[in-house]
């Protein structure tokens, strides 16, 4: 009975002492050195413990760790290892910047050996944008989702189609989110090119199963693109003259290192190249444009907001002078999002959304007397508060709350022949 006592107490002794040790929090932002944008899924760990983080959607972390000397280091594919030698005596916060690096290595030989599972999360592939960009192209003309269509477990539906079917789903149960507002057709030229612009994205990620319910519902997969934020160093204006299109993006500072800007536009001219060949008495319209806007604004360490917008459109028109007909078929995305990124403390982190999406398709047909229109539409509002909360670096919550309005027009249709007009209900 003595024995037992005795290891009881040793043992409420050993609890003691390893409660007792000092934890706190290191926390902050990790930013390109180059343009100040943020950087997404940045490693932070330390060597001494043995355990670490990654950065956020907005590139920031949290990581608690026991009082005294470490080394943090921060690392990224495609950025040279940053090491961080801190004397933890209370919570601290950061600030990072990672160098661009760019480098030939010798031959890498592989070996197996048992690994252990550091992430619960099944089933995300990120894609560098650089490398969706040196991949060869129709036309040349870089392509989001073509490119998503080469990876493991997803498939493309017809030739040269933009659309994805992922592990059998439809091209329609996949959740496709720019900056966090749903686009509801994600093609141009009906699916032969996709409507994001690889010169103003930043990410892009796709969760082919298993994905969090905060993305709502989906059947198949949640691809998730990210814009830029634009250059808050310096101005930079890149121009590219293409086969089919031709792009401009202009980005700098409004306010150095606080607050920066990206416009970036697209516009193809197939129909200015098809003029020439045209009959006199016919007038053709066949192009489509992109333009995305990004403003990012830096009020303090704990607070920022970030304004964005797409406006894109294809338009289609055909009209012949001698006999009337004219028919029309404009469709496009409009979307926006204005959010806010508060930090509440080193462990609780807020994010509020207020999202616009609009899709419009129109059918206009007409000749002489007769007139035939179809529009159909969605149309949503959002609102969105999510809370993310890091009590230690085992562990993340995730919570919040949304709320969107749908306005749907699944067809409209009106006519007139004469004087007589038509519009059912």
């Amino acid at each position: 009975m003595e024995l037992s006592k005795k290891l009881f107490f040793f043992f409420i002794l050993c609890v003691f002492l390893i409660n007792s040790q000092e934890n706190f929090t290191v926390s902050g932002f990790v930013e390109d050195s180059a343009s100040g944008e943020t950087l997404i899924g940045v490693n932070v760990y330390t060597n001494d413990l043995k355990f670490g983080t990654t950065t956020n959607t907005i590139g920031f972390f949290s990581l608690t760790i026991p009082k005294g000397d470490t080394e943090l280091i921060f690392s990224f594919v495609g950025y040279e290892d940053f090491l961080q030698k801190i004397n933890l005596k209370g919570n601290i916060q950061l600030s990072i910047d990672l160098v661009f690096s760019s480098q030939l290595i010798d031959e890498v030989t592989l070996e197996s050996k048992a690994s252990n599972v550091k992430s619960t999360q099944t089933s995300v592939i990120s894609v560098p944008v650089k490398q969706i960009k040196s991949i060869p192209m129709l036309f040349g003309e870089v392509d989001i989702l073509k490119s998503i269509q080469l990876l493991p477990g997803v498939q493309s539906g017809n030739e040269g189609t933009s659309g994805f079917y992922v592990r059998g789903g439809g091209p329609d149960q996949n959740l496709i989110l720019l900056d966090g507002v749903p686009v509801y057709n994600a093609s141009h030229l009906f699916g032969f090119f996709s409507v994001f612009n690889a010169d103003a994205i930043k990410t892009v990620r796709l969760t082919k199963g298993g994905f969090p319910a905060r993305f709502g519902g989906r059947l198949s997969s949640v691809l998730q693109i990210d814009m830029r934020e634009g250059n808050s160093k310096k101005y930079n204006v890149d121009a590219t003259l293409g086969l089919i299109s031709s792009k401009l993006t202009i980005e700098g500072p409004i306010i150095k290192e606080k607050t920066s800007f990206l416009l970036s536009g697209r516009r193809t001219y197939a129909d200015l190249l098809v003029k020439p060949f045209m009959p006199s008495n016919t007038k053709l319209k066949l192009y489509f444009y992109d333009l995305n806007a990004k403003l990012n604004y830096k009020i303090s360490n704990r607070d920022r907001i970030y304004l964005s917008g797409y406006f894109g459109r294809d338009v289609f028109s055909f009209a012949n002078a001698d006999n009337g007909f004219r028919i029309e078929i404009p469709w496009g995305n409009a979307t926006g999002s204005l959010r806010w990124n508060h930090l509440f403390n080193d462990k609780l982190f807020m994010n509020t959304s207020l999202i616009f999406s609009d899709y419009r398709f129109e059918f206009n047909l007409a000749q002489s007397e007769f007139e035939f229109k179809i529009f159909s539409g969605i149309n949503d509002w959002n609102t969105k508060v999510d809370f993310l909360y890091l009590p230690n670096q085992r562990h993340t919550i995730k919570f919040g709350t949304n709320y969107t309005y749908h306005a749907f027009t699944p067809g409209n249709a009106t006519g007139r022949s004469g004087d007589v007009e038509f519009a059912p209900e």
